[in-house]
């Protein structure tokens, strides 16, 4: 059996090297990492497969954004409703029903 030998070590120059990421990440975005349940991954990853393309995360990003968009859309409708309502309490507060003349019952049934 023949002895494998390690490659000698190449001259290669890193004076001029950075560290970090080769690719520098899109403005807006940070990365982090997160622990989903073994469905959610499964549920992205497979509609990617169907699609034939795409990326689960970017799926899953989407999909939380969609979520916040809708929360924020029923919290607004939510609030025109409260200023609606407290603006009809505000409303009715100043206005008194007319006291309805009281009548003299006869002497009999008094």
């Amino acid at each position: 059996m023949k002895k494998v030998v390690a490659e000698a070590y190449r001259e290669i120059d890193f004076t001029r090297a950075r560290r970090g990421a080769v690719i520098k990440p899109e403005p807006g975005k940070t990365k982090i990492s997160i622990r989903l349940d073994n469905r959610v991954l499964d549920h992205f990853r497979s509609v990617v497969e169907e699609a034939g393309e795409g990326n689960y995360q970017t799926l899953i990003n989407d999909a939380l954004v969609d979520y916040i968009q809708q929360k924020s859309m029923l919290e607004a409708v939510r609030q025109v409703v409260r200023e609606e309502v407290a603006g009809s309490k505000v409303a009715g507060q100043g206005v008194r029903k007319p006291r309805q003349a009281r009548t003299r019952r006869p002497a009999a049934l008094a």
